[in-house]
């Protein structure tokens, strides 16, 4: 390749009369619509957040003493595994949660392997008589991507939670059938169970203790095979005992016998079917034509897809599949209404960009027209599709989706890609104006050979100010690497197409027309006006550059209305942010009572927020949950809303109609949703937050202050003073912290004079307590036909679940020692008093901490404003 020429102009002469060429373009635009077809379409970029839970049960521990004995060990071992960014731990009393966070892009299967063997092989750190960690681990392939609410048609009012569940359980069979579906789980799911209501009282009389009960349970629904025998030439299984089927068997047990009377497990307990054993609440909330309310009972099914799968292709498949089952599996009875679709959505979204590159390569089509020539644009018309397909085609070699992302920095590189070949255009055009005796392919040549170095030069620049991106830490980097990915591929594919395309192009779609000449206006550069549009910059340059003063002159007015623009972010009048919000069909009102708070009570607080929320025209339906946690997205991952499962927690998920539907953007929705619900009456300690999917990368919170100090006391205080702070800025909302109001609690106290006195086993006095206010499961019932067995349960009803006279009244062993009586009542040999539970304890890579968090809305939306605020006030 000759000096002269240099890398553009070689490349050039290489390629302007090769047959390869034509076969270039045909190939890129094959391999191109193939990427186009086979990269799978999302919502967000599939970026790899591992977050992995380790749960401990901690029975009897404060929350102080489960600091030192469980927390500190487990921080130790997990932040000693590679990759792990941050440790974080929350321990309260009787349990403590400790979560890696894993650097952003580590495999998700590789985090919770390492976390596996770490903790596997140190064990025997872990104090004795703690229950073995629970490791759980969540990714972005979790977030359910269709989600169906199942609930009772109108006039269907015989429905009920477990005739939902059991439909909404075949409906997740058949559903998983569907290829590349993953992971399923059913929010508001009912448990049915055969429930053994003891009755104090009753057991007082006839001497029978809660132990015996769910022994002689636990025995009588024993089954299983002893062995073979020979029978008629044949070897056949003996089979010992059956599992008892129904109510009325269990009721019937024979238990012991009093007086001479036989004593059976209904004289001392209430034996039915429990249809829901469950105490979360979940309703489906609807609209009547006469703009009533309609609260039905609900269950929804939420449905993930596989890693790498195509959101559009699944969720479509889901949704045919759930169609023909309607009528069969899916009673007429019951309605099932999509809550949530991100195939749809994804797939509009991506149609929507590329709309939107279409009409930016048309609008670049159109001004090379009007520049230059129709030829012209004819060559940018081909050049420009084919930069796009090879760029698509590279993103799916490198593994990224088809997300708002990824076409994002298409549409971004647009304006930039089509540079080099506009320049290479131009210049050709501009040599072939000259008029000189040289062919067209030796003009072009040596126009691409004028021009060469330069583009390389801006091709590499513009490259080298993108890439930079990909270094990004946290998860905005992996979150917008699509943009510097795509468009630096989109720029070296740019100077390539520009340099062996394009002059070819060129030189086909000219033909034997004549040379242009200065007359044609667009490339008379010759002249001395260079065309209509040379005479207008003239015009406007010339008085520019007559002196050096004038030129001076105008640089520094151009340097001061510079530093004047960027002065307006100073003054507020120009507003940033990084990135807009979406306009989403959901959103999510959550709901924290006072700790301590009952189901119910978060029931009626949810239905308050529904109430408001309804009122608005976008709202098409609402479910509500109170003890259950709705399905959660990717930035409830972010947030372990998962986790919202106790009776003070409800969540309110808000479906908006469609955004072709409606006037206001979702985010103007929860403004005004936030604003209602200030409005509301709740009780003292409730907090309420809206949240809304955020524009990028999901946050724990969008502001997030961490307060360290010496002591739980002053960490408090300190918290306490940053929350007055935050809550006096105005665009600062939705302000909480991490430690809330301590709950109270009750203690039994066992006297060891008295277990002496009356001959009581320490351990009977516990599992008594036990059985009597958790319950337990004795057994389960088979009941055959493919259906699923029901559990068994030893437990007295919600309504019953109280300390009273009665409760103390239960019978307890009393015989293990010689000379003891049968039983003594439970009030005998414990003693009730009421204490403060303890604060909940977090940590964040092994430094106590105390967190106050907030989001922003208003005026000044950005993370930026409310920083500042804060910082201001503090100082």
């Amino acid at each position: 390749m000759s000096a002269k020429l240099g890398i553009a102009g070689g490349l050039t002469r290489a390629f302007i009369h090769s047959a390869l060429t034509p076969l270039f373009i045909l190939a890129a635009l094959a391999m191109g619509m193939v990427a186009l077809i086979s990269l799978p379409r999302e919502e967000e970029p599939q970026i790899s957040v591992p977050m992995i839970d380790i749960l401990v049960q901690t029975p009897g521990l404060r929350a102080a003493d489960g600091v030192k004995l469980v927390t500190e060990p487990l921080e130790t071992i997990v932040k000693a595994i590679n990759d792990v960014e941050h440790v974080y731990s929350q321990t309260q009393d009787d349990g403590a949660m400790v979560t890696a966070r894993f650097v952003t892009g580590t495999p998700a299967d590789s985090a919770i392997l390492r976390v596996h063997e770490k903790l596997r092989a140190n064990l025997d750190r872990m104090p004795k008589g703690i229950a073995e960690p629970l490791i759980v681990g969540r990714g972005i392939d979790d977030v359910a991507i269709v989600t169906l609410t199942l609930s009772p048609r109108p006039g269907a009012d015989g429905m009920t939670p477990a005739d939902l569940t059991r439909v909404a359980r075949e409906l997740r069979s058949e559903v998983a059938k569907v290829p590349d579906v993953g992971l399923t789980y059913l929010v508001g799911e009912a448990t049915e169970a055969i429930r053994i209501a003891p009755d104090p009282a009753r057991l007082a009389l006839y001497g029978i203790t809660l132990q015996q009960l769910a022994q002689k349970v636990e025995q009588a629904n024993r089954a299983f095979t002893t062995g073979r025998l020979r029978d008629g030439g044949q070897e056949i299984a003996l089979v010992a005992g059956e599992t008892l089927t129904a109510p009325a068997e269990v009721a019937n047990l024979l238990l012991t016998a009093r007086d001479g009377r036989p004593v059976y497990v209904a004289d001392v307990a209430d034996v039915s079917y429990a249809a829901n054993t469950s105490d979360a609440v979940v309703s489906h909330i609807t609209r009547n034509p006469d703009g009533s309310l309609n609260r039905t009972p609900a269950v929804t099914l939420a449905i993930a897809k596989r890693a790498g799968a195509n959101a559009v292709v699944v969720a479509e498949a889901i949704l045919h599949k759930v169609e023909t089952l309607e009528g069969q599996l899916i009673p007429d009875t019951v309605q099932v209404t999509l809550t949530r679709d991100y195939g749809e959505t994804a797939n509009e979204k991506a149609n929507e960009l590329l709309f939107h590159l279409g009409l930016a390569t048309l609008s670049i089509i159109g001004l090379v027209l009007l520049a230059i020539g129709w030829r012209e644009s004819l060559v940018v018309a081909i050049v420009i599709p084919v930069t796009i397909l090879l760029t698509l085609f590279a993103a799916w070699v490198m593994g990224y989706t088809l997300n708002r992302v990824s076409l994002f920095a298409l549409i971004f590189s647009i304006g930039i890609l089509v540079d080099d070949a506009i320049v290479v255009i131009e210049n050709i055009a501009r040599h072939w104006g000259m008029g000189d005796s040289r062919p067209r392919a030796q003009a072009a040549i040596d126009a691409v050979a004028e021009v060469g170095n330069p583009t390389i030069v801006a091709t590499l620049t513009v490259v080298a100010a993108l890439l930079p991106m990909l270094f990004v830490s946290g998860m905005m980097g992996p979150y917008m690497s699509p943009i510097p990915a795509n468009a630096s591929a989109a720029m070296i594919f740019s100077f390539f197409v520009a340099v062996i395309i394009t002059p070819w192009l060129m030189l086909k779609i000219a033909g034997k027309a004549p040379a242009h000449t200065t007359a044609d206006g667009h490339a008379g550069h010759a002249g001395p006006a260079g065309g209509r549009l040379g005479a207008a910059f003239a015009t406007v340059a010339r008085p520019l550059l007559a002196s050096k003063a004038r030129s001076l002159a105008f640089l520094l007015l151009i340097a001061a209305a510079s530093f004047g623009s960027l002065g307006l972010l100073y003054t507020k009048d120009v507003t940033v942010k990084l990135l807009p919000f979406d306009n989403k069909s959901e959103q999510q009102v959550q709901i924290d009572l006072p700790e301590g708070s009952s189901h119910e009570a978060t029931d009626a607080v949810a239905q308050e927020v529904a109430r408001v929320v309804m009122a608005l025209p976008e709202v098409i339906s609402v479910e509500t949950h109170a003890g259950a946690a709705a399905p959660f997205n990717f930035n409830g991952l972010v947030r372990h809303s998962y986790l919202r499962t106790d009776p003070q927690m409800g969540d309110v998920q808000i479906l908006l109609a469609h955004k072709t539907e409606r006037d206001r953007a979702s985010h103007d929705i929860a403004l005004d949703i936030r604003a209602r619900l200030a409005a509301l009456p709740l009780p003292a300690g409730t907090a309420l937050k809206t949240v809304e999917p955020p524009p990028g990368p999901p946050v724990m919170a969008t502001l997030l202050a961490e307060v360290y100090g010496p002591t739980p006391e002053a960490r408090r205080a300190a918290a306490a003073q940053i929350r007055g702070i935050f809550e006096s800025v105005p665009y600062i909302v939705d302000v909480d912290d991490s430690f809330g109001q301590q709950a109270r609690r009750l203690r039994a106290t066992i006297s060891t004079d008295d277990l002496d006195f009356f001959a009581v086993q320490e351990s009977d006095v516990f599992d008594t307590l036990a059985l009597l206010n958790a319950g337990q499961t004795v057994g389960y019932s088979h009941r055959g036909d493919a259906r699923q067995a029901l559990p068994i349960t030893l437990q007295r009803p919600k309504s019953d679940r109280v300390l009273d006279e009665r409760a103390l009244s239960t019978p307890i062993p009393a015989n293990s020692l010689p000379g003891a009586r049968g039983v003594v009542e439970l009030g005998d040999v414990i003693r009730i008093r009421e204490e403060q539970a303890s604060f909940p304890i977090f940590r964040h890579n092994g430094i106590y901490a105390e967190m106050v968090t907030a989001e922003l809305a208003g005026d000044y939306e950005a993370p930026l404003y409310g920083m500042l605020a804060v910082a201001d006030a503090i100082e």
